[in-house]
């Protein structure tokens, strides 16, 4: 039995699959892949203005610096010195754009200095760190003795303190 084409008709199949593949890649891919994809390489170039359309959440140091010019300065040699107003005072995004009267709520530093400092053997052995029950006077309050915009400031240790060292 002798073929016209020989072994070649096998050669026309393969063909025959691979434009099939490519056809449906490029009819999945028109319909997954939005519009402006690639324009500003990986990104969708439509996404910045979805973004534009919602308000800030957050403000940045810049914008707490405009109108607090004091606490930048205070805070700039200080351990705290790297650690944006927000991770702290939380999203101020709506305080700084003046969209609302309510000032922002001041955090409470019993649970929030603990955050970072509660004493844990995971953390380096130089990192400021305190176990609440035997660390303060007794307020749950760190603010009450201790400044958290100059933490560096120390204050002078409690009689307290001061009979646990001797």
């Amino acid at each position: 039995m002798s073929r016209p084409l020989g072994h070649a008709l096998h050669l026309f199949r393969m063909a025959g699959l691979f434009v099939v593949g490519i056809a449906v890649f490029l009819v999945v891919r028109w319909m997954l892949v939005p519009d402006g994809f690639g324009a500003l390489g990986h990104f969708r170039a439509g996404a910045l203005e979805d973004n534009r359309a919602h308000a800030a959440v957050h403000a940045g140091r810049a914008a707490c610096a405009d109108c607090h010019a004091d606490e930048p300065e205070r805070l700039k040699t200080g351990p705290h010195a790297k650690i944006g107003c927000e991770a702290c005072h939380g999203a101020l995004g709506a305080h700084a754009a003046a969209e609302t009267d309510a000032k922002p709520v001041k955090p409470d530093s019993g649970k929030l200095c603990l955050v970072c400092h509660a004493q844990s053997v995971g953390k380096p052995a130089g990192f400021k760190q305190v176990d609440p029950k035997e660390h303060g006077d007794g307020s749950g309050s760190c603010g009450g003795c201790h400044d958290p915009h100059a933490p560096d400031k120390e204050p002078a240790a409690s009689p307290a303190e001061e009979q646990k060292k001797t």
